[in-house]
């Protein structure tokens, strides 16, 4: 499948189901089952910084900074229709933000040595070109810029996982291997009424692009919040699954 076919399908899929989507997976939070910004700190002070989201979404992370003092606000993102909704959220509680419509694959239309942040939350994952992503945000970022990301952790689709139903299958609380970790092939899975094309990608292949890339790492994250480790045995499966194993991730990275 080509690069174009894949993002154009992810496109439609936003465009035609963000409203499902609203808010959810968004600063505070950085992935499921997984310690938020309350807890890990990862951004600091962010008084008067300037500050680029990639896939914003509906905007919630944008108005999380903003009521946090950030100096000024862009975020891009595939769908128009999560720009809009963003736009909206942004102007009913008094903030804005410089807007843009574009992949994250493409060299956007955004100062260069500018940003004092640059941070995707579940979002850089969907990219096509991880490295050329990764190479294009560095040029955004200020010299000791920050790049913090989170996505689903590799194993999260490689244990006890159903990609053609789209759910957790434990046997007896057992974690079963249902794809290699080295496969980063890409397939598609099943959401609502329509489908999405994923990568799996290797814990390393983040690293080593993000390397390659001019940026040195801070923080790896890879952890389940305290819910869910203390999970009760009758619990829900994806929680009895975050007991054993990190569903998510988070990097924090500094351009040099």
């Amino acid at each position: 499948m080509r690069d174009e076919e894949i993002i154009e399908i992810n496109k439609n899929y936003w465009n035609e189901h963000a409203d499902l989507w609203f808010g959810t997976t968004a600063l505070p939070q950085y992935g499921v089952y997984f310690p938020t910004e309350d807890e890990l700190h990862l951004f600091g002070d962010l008084s008067g910084k300037k500050m680029l989201e990639i896939c914003c979404g509906s905007g919630h992370s944008l108005l999380y900074n903003a009521q946090r003092g950030a100096g000024e606000l862009w975020g891009v993102d595939l769908s128009q229709k999560q720009l809009d909704t963003a736009e909206k959220l942004l102007k009913e509680n008094g903030y804005s933000a410089n807007l843009i419509c574009a992949k994250m694959e493409d060299k956007l239309v955004v100062p260069k040595d500018y940003f004092d942040y640059v941070y995707s939350i579940y979002g850089i994952g969907w990219t096509t070109d991880l490295q050329g992503t990764f190479d294009k945000i560095a040029s955004y970022l200020k010299k000791d810029g920050t790049f913090i990301f989170s996505w689903h952790h590799t194993l999260n689709y490689c244990m006890a996982w159903d990609t053609k139903e789209r759910k957790v299958v434990l046997h007896d609380d057992k974690l079963e291997m249902t794809k290699s970790y080295f496969d980063e092939s890409y397939f598609k899975m099943p959401v609502h009424d329509s489908e999405i094309v994923l990568c799996n990608r290797k814990i390393s292949t983040y690293i080593n692009a993000l390397a390659k890339a001019g940026f040195v790492i801070e923080q790896l994250v890879e952890e389940s919040d305290k819910e869910a480790l203390n999970a009760p045995e009758d619990a829900e499966p994806k929680m009895r699954k975050a007991k054993m194993l990190p569903l998510s991730f988070c990097i924090k990275a500094r351009k040099l």
